[in-house]
């Protein structure tokens, strides 16, 4: 009888102001389990960092994929999301050998794929292979927008990752957006206005 091997699906990034959008797909081994999968929103930046090591060392296959803050202006983050969990799915296969059988997808909407896809609200909190999706994306997300910090220190992104804070609309103001914004974002867009007068 063969296995059949589920994946879970989910993003980190679709509310800040800069960065791309970061989804990870993660088919966990019930041979191999980990234990303290949870929302990645739960667990602190350490436990955080320990269990991605955990999951690409345990889980039968994971993938990564990402959509880019050029990609999110042009076809919105909503689209640019699903892109990125499309993507990520794809890389996992690469490391499964073929299409999982189905995608427990976190929120309300699935990506388009060919396999059978389901939508669970909170499922990060409901599914552990969810949860475990959730840890790559949001330490992947995290660990670029500290790369970003050393290159644009000016913005603060290794404390705010992106979001809008007091402090990264202080920074929109007196510097302008560089090439990692989200143009299409209204706070972006208003600076970006008051910039060009």
């Amino acid at each position: 009888m063969s296995v059949i091997w589920i994946c879970g699906v989910d993003e980190a990034g679709r509310g800040p102001l800069a960065g791309a959008v970061v989804a990870g797909a993660v088919v966990l081994d019930p041979e191999n389990p980990i234990t303290g999968l949870k929302d990645s929103k739960k667990l602190s930046a350490a436990r955080r960092e320990f269990l991605f090591g955990e999951i690409q060392l345990k889980a039968k296959a994971w993938g990564l994929g990402e959509a880019s803050p050029a990609e999110i202006d042009q076809i919105n983050i909503l689209q640019a999301t699903m892109l990125a969990m499309r993507r990520a799915i794809e890389d996992l296969t690469t490391r499964l050998g073929g299409w999982p059988e189905k995608a427990l997808i976190d929120g309300n909407r699935c990506p388009e794929l060919p396999i059978a896809a389901e939508a669970i609200v909170k499922g990060d909190a409901k599914e552990p292979a969810i949860s475990a999706a959730s840890i790559l994306a949001k330490v992947t997300r995290d660990r670029q927008m500290m790369a970003l910090h050393e290159i644009h220190p000016q913005y603060g992104f290794a404390q705010h990752m992106g979001y809008p804070t007091e402090a990264h609309f202080a920074a929109l103001k007196e510097f302008g957006a560089c090439s990692e914004h989200r143009r299409s974002f209204s706070p972006v867009r208003n600076v970006l206005a008051l910039h060009s007068r």
